[in-house]
This record gives C-alpha cells, sequence and structure tokens, in this order.
C-alpha cells in the first residue's frame, strides 16, 4: 500500500509541471494568435534562448497573463521567437 502512496505522489508531482505548461501554451495561443504546437515551440525556445526552465518560464507567462510584469529577457525573446514564426525566418531544429 506505501508503494502505491508513493508511485501515486510520484505520478501527480510530474503531472504538475504538464498541467502548467499545456495552460502557457494556451495562454500563447490566444495572446499570440498561435496554433498550439507553435506556442510550445516558442516556449521552448524562450527556455533555451534566456537559459531557463521550461516550466518556469510557463509559470512565469501564466503570471504575465493574470497582469504582473514579464522579465524583460522573457519579453524580449518571447517577441523575438514570435516575430520569427511569423516571419518565417526560425533556423532549423
Amino acid at each position: 500500500m506505501e508503494r502505491l502512496r508513493i508511485e501515486n505522489r510520484q505520478l501527480h508531482q510530474a503531472l504538475a509541471p504538464h498541467a502548467v505548461i499545456d495552460q502557457a501554451i494556451g495562454v500563447l495561443t490566444v495572446v499570440g494568435q498561435l496554433p498550439p504546437h507553435d506556442g510550445f515551440a516558442e516556449l521552448r525556445e524562450v527556455s533555451q534562448h534566456t537559459n531557463t526552465k521550461l516550466t518556469t518560464v510557463a509559470e512565469r507567462i501564466l503570471t504575465y497573463a493574470q497582469g504582473a510584469p514579464l522579465a524583460d529577457e522573457l519579453l524580449v525573446e518571447l517577441r523575438a521567437a514570435v516575430a520569427r514564426r511569423a516571419f518565417g525566418t526560425r533556423p532549423a531544429t
């Protein structure tokens, strides 16, 4: 029984970051008028360019959507990622 409790706790911990990332993708989809797969690509790109964990970027996007300021570094990278997608100048991955 204890093993199942531990496994259940681990599964909940593993799923929590996915929910945050999915919600941030939703924000980018609406605000940036992007398809969902592009929203994830933008998150990943901002994460890589700022050397910030993907989950952290997603959390900050969610707080930004609720009215909090977004760090300049993240805002600049997010705008650049969206512009590259919009103008088709994204480097090959």
